[in-house]
């Protein structure tokens, strides 16, 4: 007589957040290690508050025990006590969200639980208008460092940033072999959000201060960053937004509005997507340049861009007809004063 089946037990909760960090995110996903760092943070923050509200050590706890009672006051926490922005906050609820979908497919028994769970909604709020400089104002920065070997790895860098509207850690992460400087066929090679790459266009004054960047600097090799700090090691984020700092900070002697804005290596690659755009450059074009993964992203520089909203609104002519006073035909006035 054959014996019965068993069927497999579910995997535990801890056997389950395991597997999600160590395999599903970093090999069926490929995530960046950035990304799976700011996964791991939410998590940490999460199991943190959830064996101070349950009594439960994190390798105890069960997906049963992740609530929308447990999530929503977690949120609470980040917003309150820690004081977490709503972008954070959704953030972190992104991680715990992907998580639990993973779960799903892993323990079909715990499946309400989780349905319960993913329930809770992120957190709407009113997305501030992109802040960019004009043409003039980037032309300026670009060209206030000096002839120094830093002034011209910084001249060399803020060309970079608005010729590709790259973002930061994409432009500290090129490598020399990935520049390519060949007439009529020059670009760079990016390496994205996701580990997706893209190649982008150089223009001839790139191009150019590239060549002699590396004219002084024979010593680097197709492995050698092209952005390198003196000790030859890759700039760092906060070296790139110091450097742009210092040089909008010079900048705003010859145009005042500077010192009004707040000028990162972020508000680079918003300044070059509303500069295509003026310039009549399709959506889905700068998209691709961008390396966003949906147009509908890029579609919030339609929303910030004034300019072009004035324009298309000077197309429409301006309606000159007035309003006509209305006149009552006599015999309703004549039923009314008869009233």
């Amino acid at each position: 007589m054959s014996k019965v089946k068993q069927p497999k037990a579910p995997p535990s909760f801890a056997a389950l957040v395991q597997t999600y960090f160590a395999e599903y995110l970093t090999q069926q996903r490929a995530l960046s290690p950035q990304t799976v760092a700011a996964y791991r943070d939410a998590f940490v923050l999460f199991l943190k508050f959830a064996e101070s509200r349950l009594g439960k050590s994190p390798t105890a706890m069960a997906l049963a025990d992740i609530t929308p009672a447990l999530i929503i006051a977690f949120l609470d926490h980040l917003e309150r006590q820690r004081h977490n922005s709503v972008r954070s906050r959704n953030a972190r609820l992104t991680a715990l969200r992907s998580f639990l979908k993973f779960a799903a497919h892993r323990d079909v028994s715990s499946l309400g639980a989780i349905e319960r769970a993913l329930g809770v909604p992120v957190k709407r709020f009113e997305r501030p208008m992109f802040e960019y400089l004009s043409r003039e104002e980037m032309l300026e920065v670009i060209g206030m460092p000096d002839e120094t070997w830093v002034g011209q790895r910084d001249h060399v860098l803020f060309l970079l940033l608005y010729n590709t509207g790259a973002r930061v850690s994409e432009i500290i992460g090129v490598k020399v072999g990935e520049v390519v400087l060949d007439e009529g066929a020059s670009c760079v090679h990016l390496h994205g959000k996701g580990r997706k790459q893209r190649s982008v266009p150089l223009w001839h004054a790139t191009v150019k201060a590239i060549r002699a960047w590396l004219k002084l600097n024979p010593q680097f090799d197709a492995a050698s960053p092209l952005l390198p700090t003196r000790n030859g090691a890759a700039m760092s984020r906060s070296a790139v937004a110091k450097r742009l700092s210092l040089a909008v900070r010079e900048a705003a002697t010859t145009y005042p509005n500077l010192k009004k804005k707040r000028v990162s290596p972020h508000t680079i690659r918003h300044t070059t997507a509303m500069h295509l755009l003026q310039a009549g450059v399709d959506i889905s074009v700068i998209a691709l340049w961008l390396g966003h993964e949906s147009p509908v992203t890029t579609h919030g520089y339609v929303e910030a861009d004034l300019t072009m909203k004035e324009r298309a609104l000077a197309r429409l002519h301006e309606p000159d007809a007035k309003i006509q006073r209305y006149r009552a035909p006599d015999s309703l006035i004549d039923f009314l004063n008869a009233l």
